[in-house]
């Protein structure tokens, strides 16, 4: 059974760049046919979609918020990354990193805790 952990900061300050790991175990992040997500939900907000890595490594960006992220992968340590610039304190919410058949939805099969994230101004 796959499992999934997010790692990164507690807190940022605004303007910084929010870097999270997502580890994954039991299973690979270049096996077919998987798509590796990270989804974040607002205070009192929904759960939203924020960006995928495909098995091939194809990426898949939110459009809203493309121009401040990047996603990358470390396939020796079965790892991926999301990197978010510029944050503000909308930022702030709990972080998700999870498993989907499929990019864009916050549907998935696997899915981590989720680690809080707080923006401060």
């Amino acid at each position: 059974q796959v499992q999934l952990q997010e790692s990164g900061p507690a807190l940022v300050k605004s303007s910084q760049t929010l870097s999270l790991t997502c580890t994954v175990n039991g299973g690979t992040i270049d096996a077919n046919y998987y798509y590796w997500s990270w989804l974040r939900q607002p205070p009192g907000k929904k759960l939203e979609w924020m960006v995928a890595i495909a098995f091939s490594g194809s990426t898949f960006y939110d459009p809203s918020l493309k121009r401040r992220m990047s996603i990358s992968r470390d396939t020796s340590l079965n790892q991926f990354t999301l990197h978010l610039r510029s944050v503000t304190p909308e930022d702030t919410a709990v972080y998700y990193c999870a498993r989907a058949l499929t990019p864009g939805t916050v549907d998935s099969d696997s899915k981590g805790q989720g680690t809080q994230v707080t923006v401060s101004s």
